[in-house]
């Protein structure tokens, strides 16, 4: 899995200036699509991100905006490569929307989860147990599916460059026997094994603590390398996932992320913990 910019970054990076050079033009989107002759939410879903642009397209809208050209050629070569595909579109009906691409580019990922393992950590029989629970309708080739796209994910915090990886859990995401007592213990062993990794940080919130900042929702932060691409916060469900991009909603989120990493257990408790919790599991289930 190739580090580097990735077509989603590219694209979103591509979103922003032509937005920013709209701006600076002081038009409308509704009197860019009027001049370009294509409907305004076109031009508002290009500068959203939510969909690709080609080169012809942003050519034309560089030139309506008076772009130099050197500057308008470099934004076009931008387009092209934001059309590459990523190793993601193998796996197109699992990962429907920008996440993945976010995810693959970015420097940092900070995750607080209070119901299940994060993904990046989960081994394979731990995740399909999470899918067959969430999807049941689910038929089996979906379900394999679904465990291969997460698990192909999970190169990304062994690739040369990985991300800083910093998930704060709930200790209920430990008590949790998904899959069964077997698959749990595997599992929370495989969390002590991903803390040894130089570049990831695991802590839980004990229950101890009582309430916390991150009872309401899960939530990843990304980061981003240049400072062309601000971070982004992902809110996720059931069904779909919101992105966060205003610099408020961000500083909130990673306000809150610093409340739980204050309250949360140190790293060598946070082991200790789980290896206890991991020892316990299944001498009082009936399962």
């Amino acid at each position: 899995m190739a580090r580097g910019p990735s077509p989603t970054v590219r694209r979103r990076r591509l979103a922003a200036e032509l937005r920013r050079f709209r701006e600076a033009a002081e038009l409308t989107i509704d009197e860019v699509g009027e001049k370009l002759e294509c409907s305004a939410s076109k031009i508002s879903r290009i500068e959203t991100g939510h969909v690709g642009v080609t080169p012809r397209d942003v050519r034309d809208m560089l030139e309506l905006y008076g772009i130099e050209e050197a500057r308008r050629e470099a934004l076009v070569q931008l387009a092209r490569e934001a059309r590459q595909k990523g190793w993601w579109h193998s796996y197109n009906e699992v990962f429907t929307g920008s996440f993945v691409g976010l995810e693959a580019d970015a420097s940092f990922l900070h995750t607080h989860q209070a119901l299940l393992i994060p993904g990046l950590l989960q081994i394979e029989e731990y995740t399909r147990a999470v899918i067959r629970a969430i999807r049941p309708d689910a038929e089996p080739a979906e379900v394999d599916l679904r465990v291969r796209g997460r698990l192909a994910r999970q190169r990304l915090l062994t690739d040369p460059h990985p991300p800083d990886y910093w998930a704060v859990l709930d200790e209920a995401v430990l008590h949790r026997v998904t899959g069964g007592p077997e698959v749990m213990r595997a599992q929370l062993a495989r969390l002590v094994e991903a803390s040894t990794l130089p570049n990831v940080t695991i802590q839980v919130v004990p229950f101890g603590t009582g309430a916390h900042a991150g009872m309401e929702t899960p939530f990843l932060i990304l980061g981003f390398p240049e400072q062309a691409d601000p971070d982004v916060v992902y809110v996720e469900n059931t069904t779909t996932g919101v992105y966060l991009e205003q610099p408020s909603d961000v500083r909130r989120y990673t306000l809150m992320f610093d409340h739980l990493r204050a309250s949360a257990l140190g790293p060598d408790d946070t082991v200790a913990l789980i290896q206890r919790i991991a020892n316990g599991m299944g001498r009082d289930s009936t399962t």
